[in-house]
């Protein structure tokens, strides 16, 4: 299937959905498409997440968000943006996969797998890059990180009920779920390479992970790091030599990163220590001419710079941009 559009925004999270918003309101026709459903990280939060910030600093497209409480929750977030993207009866083709950005600039041909292994082919006059970077976990690279016990992602403790759980990391998310597990009935281990509870998380969850160490209800391991995971335990170095620990399951929540790869064969070129992509600051094109990077993406590496709430800006310099360069060109 052939298809030919001003504007081809890959990535429909909240950024990417901002793009198609500004896009639309300046006359481009435009498609999204994304390898999950609409807003996809956001789908894979943990299932009772609480956001840390306000409703407004979430909203897009001059659309109110409502919430029952001061911090919205996954929910809530969910029903926003699925609102959204009906209101503005955005173009998007959910679960379709962008396997190559072939062309230049005003002439470019993106070709993309759907669902069913359907091929299509999209002619396009500008590209858009919102891909996120919660789609790529930071891997330990340690043996046995490939048996199904390890998880990249954490959703829910129920199913870890009276098991032997090791967390891997002190940082917030490590930190929400070592938590959430305890409190549903396993005995957590933490192990981080860091000296303690990283000082970024949260004011109101550093005291209580660190309470429930203190008093040993979660066992931790700092300064220490994982050697092995095996079918029923792990070993790890710690100050005082090697540890084995009966494991069951295995949480790596080290962190995520930008699809570098895709974006190496896009032809973005990327700074070599930070991973960050070379943009125009004002229009935040990439110097692969006609094709413009959103969100966190740009921030390379340092993926704690940009969140929903100063990324969801971009898709205006964005559409700007695009709609100025399309009005010259016609």
């Amino acid at each position: 299937m052939t298809e030919s559009v001003d504007a081809l925004v890959v990535g429909a999270g909240p950024t990417g959905l901002a793009c198609g918003i500004e896009l639309q309101q300046r006359g481009v026709r435009c498609v999204l498409l994304d390898k999950g459903c609409v807003v996809n990280s956001l789908y894979h939060y943990p299932t009772n997440m609480s956001f840390f910030t306000t409703p407004e600093l979430l909203e897009i497209g001059n659309i109110p968000m409502t919430s029952l409480n001061e911090k919205p929750n996954r929910t809530e977030a969910l029903k926003y943006y699925r609102r959204v993207a009906d209101h503005y009866r955005l173009d998007i083709r959910q679960y379709e996969r962008v396997d190559n950005i072939g062309g230049e600039d005003m002439a470019f041909a993106v070709s993309s797998t759907d669902r069913h292994g359907c091929p299509h082919i999209y002619h396009a006059k500008k590209v858009v890059l919102a891909t996120g970077y919660y789609d790529v976990p930071n891997l330990l690279n340690v043996p046995g990180e490939n048996l199904p016990k390890v998880i990249h992602y954490y959703k829910e403790a129920h199913p870890y009920y009276n098991h032997d759980i090791a967390v891997i990391g002190a940082k917030n998310s490590a930190a929400i779920a070592a938590l959430e597990l305890f409190w549903t009935g396993a005995r957590v281990t933490l192990i981080h390479r860091g000296p303690g509870i990283h000082n970024h998380v949260k004011y109101w969850i550093k005291p209580n992970i660190e309470n429930r160490i203190k008093c040993g209800e979660i066992r931790a391991y700092f300064n220490s790091s994982l050697v092995e995971i095996q079918l029923d335990t792990i070993r790890i170095s710690t100050p005082e030599g090697e540890v084995s620990l009966k494991n069951d399951f295995v949480f790596a929540m080290t962190g995520y990163q930008p699809d570098i790869p895709f974006l190496n064969e896009t032809g973005i070129t990327l700074e070599p220590e930070t991973r960050r992509p070379r943009t125009d600051p004002q229009t935040l094109e990439s110097e692969r001419r006609g094709v413009y990077l959103a969100g966190v993406i740009v921030a390379g590496m340092h993926t704690n710079e940009i969140f929903i709430e100063n990324g969801r800006f971009h898709g205006q310099l964005i559409g700007e941009s695009i709609a100025r360069r399309l009005s010259v060109c016609s």
